[in-house]
């Protein structure tokens, strides 16, 4: 185990043991970890790496070491070194992974790594949020608008600028045609999350406020979507 000052510390952290946990489990680990004093850490046992919540613990002010005791059987140690961030501030990691070692547990660690290198890896030549766009439309094409919608939250809560945005819908008017736009993407939540951020620009909203609007009534934490008041209310 790699050697940090606080080792010694780990036989104190609250165990939480979520291998065969059905559903979102990760909303609930986030939680606990927001509410944990410095000095205080979690230790996690999953079937896999648990390697989406490696960043969203920095967030929050978090160190971490991972061993892995035996095949499909990783601890991973949080510590925290500082009282910082929040859940809110937290990027959305794929829930439906946790399903995965439900059917196989190699095919859960499996699906980890090759998410931790579709997004992750360094050796990605394109932009984070260029590639977000692209499966922002894949998801589009494949009728996977809840998916849309997460890369578009995703890409503007990191700084896109809703230009971009602008382009992506045109290229998907061109490409499926404005016959199935008008009547599938224009009435979407999806668009609907577009508009309410072009028109808080032009009002000269904050981004921080537009995207916590967002959150609140576009985020899959929210369970379903509800369009939010008049940006003109707001």
């Amino acid at each position: 185990m790699k050697n940090l000052e606080w080792n010694d510390k780990i036989s104190s952290f609250k165990r939480v043991d979520v291998r065969g946990i059905a559903g979102n489990f990760l909303e609930g680990l986030k939680k606990q970890a927001a509410k944990l004093p410095v000095g205080q850490g979690l230790e996690v046992i999953q079937t896999f790496e648990p390697i989406p919540l490696y960043e969203v613990m920095e967030i929050l002010g978090y160190e971490h070491i991972t061993e892995k005791k035996a095949d499909n059987e990783y601890h991973a140690y949080f510590y925290r070194t500082e009282n910082k961030g929040n859940t809110e501030e937290a990027p959305e990691r794929p829930a439906v992974i946790t399903n995965y070692p439900m059917i196989d547990e190699k095919l859960g660690e499996l699906a980890v790594e090759f998410w931790d290198m579709t997004w992750k890896s360094e050796k990605r030549y394109l932009d984070y949020n260029i590639r977000l766009l692209l499966s922002l439309a894949n998801a589009v094409g494949a009728g996977r608008m809840r998916q849309a919608m997460r890369e578009l939250l995703k890409a503007y809560a990191n700084g896109l600028d809703s230009r971009a945005l602008d382009d992506v819908f045109e290229q998907l008017a061109w490409n499926m045609g404005i016959g199935f736009f008008s009547s599938e993407i224009a009435p979407s939540p999806l668009f609907h999350a577009y508009k309410l951020i072009k028109q808080m620009e032009k009002q000269g909203k904050e981004r921080a406020e537009i995207n916590q609007l967002l959150k609140e009534h576009f985020s899959d934490r929210k369970g379903s979507h509800t369009l939010p008041p008049h940006p003109g209310t707001c």
